[in-house]
């Protein structure tokens, strides 16, 4: 799982490459920028010259503003990224020290299986288990004639082999579910990184449209969007620091039940730990939309309800 985690990394390493890309934009959004300032300043100054008004000069230097901002669109875009960047990094250590709670439980929850009677008959210190152990606390050692010794033997190797195929059935259901959790966390950053990467790419050019009359609004739905899909990577480190919490306390529960009962196959809360992967997996695909409740400013949500719906029709309940 340790390499399906590192995936993230390898994302923030490609936005981080591609983010050089928009320079080659930056022209392209000056020639835009340039021909709008044109059309912006004489329509208004045309305006006020035709009816006799004083020209207000404060309104027209927003096109110099925006041509500025594509100048120094480099340093624009990583000032957005700084600002933003103490939100994620707050949220990952978050779920970094919930992930690493359990990491710790499950070596504790892994030592008390190993002290139990069941694990010292059917595995042992070299993995065979110890028939003479399970002929003490089963009860069905018998006489010493032939016949007994292979019946129990027969019996020893049945009771083993069905303890370790519960033990590999548990196990089996756990790494499927653990590795659809860690694929659904590494879908959501990928779309997030492929959607960052084309507003990024594209600000230079989102930034001259905005200088026309008629498109101011791109620019606050890009600067939306760019906001709120940015931040989809903090509201799943929170949501997963929160299924870590929850695996937390069933494990201890699941550590305390087998010091008393020394259970040491599927239980209950192996059981409950298994469904809350499995919301894990599908609360991950409701990250879009709860991003959207955080950052909203005209038209922001409809973009986060787009992706939201497509990640839906992956699940099919």
């Amino acid at each position: 799982m340790e390499e399906v985690k590192g995936l993230h990394a390898i994302l923030q390493q490609l936005y981080n490459s591609m983010l050089t890309q928009s320079g080659q934009l930056i022209g392209v959004g000056q020639g835009l920028a340039g021909f709008g300032a044109l059309f912006y300043i004489g329509i208004r100054v045309g305006r006020s010259i035709a009816k006799a008004q004083p020209v207000d000069v404060f309104p027209l230097l927003s096109p110099f503003a925006k041509g500025l901002a594509i100048i120094l669109y480099p340093s624009l875009i990583a000032l957005f990224n700084g600002l933003l960047s103490p939100i994620n990094d707050g949220t990952a250590a978050m779920q970094t020290n919930a992930t690493a709670s359990i990491e710790t439980l499950l070596k504790q929850k892994e030592e008390a299986l190993k002290g139990t009677i069941q694990y010292q008959m059917y595995i042992g210190p070299t993995g065979n288990g110890d028939e003479s152990l399970w002929e003490r606390y089963s009860g069905d050692a018998t006489g010493s004639g032939v016949f007994s010794g292979i019946s129990n033997a027969f019996q020893f190797s049945i009771a083993k082999a069905y303890y370790n195929f519960k033990n590999a059935i548990k196990g089996w259901l756990a790494e499927i579910l653990e590795l659809l959790y860690q694929a659904a966390s590494l879908c959501v950053d990928s779309v997030r990184t492929f959607n960052l990467i084309v507003l990024a790419i594209l600000g230079p050019i989102v930034l001259g449209l905005s200088v026309f009359d008629g498109f101011h609004h791109t620019l606050h739905h890009w600067l939306t969007r760019y906001i709120t899909v940015y931040i989809w990577s903090a509201v799943a480190n929170i949501f997963g620091a929160i299924i870590a919490t929850i695996q937390t306390q069933m494990i201890k529960l699941d550590l305390n039940q087998i010091q008393s009962a020394g259970a040491a196959y599927f239980s209950p809360t192996d059981a409950g730990y298994l469904i809350f992967l499995l919301i894990g997996i599908i609360g991950y695909f409701s990250v879009p939309s709860v991003s959207s409740h955080i950052i909203h400013v005209g038209g922001g949500d409809a973009f986060a309800a787009r992706v939201g719906s497509t990640f839906k029709r992956f699940i099919p309940f």
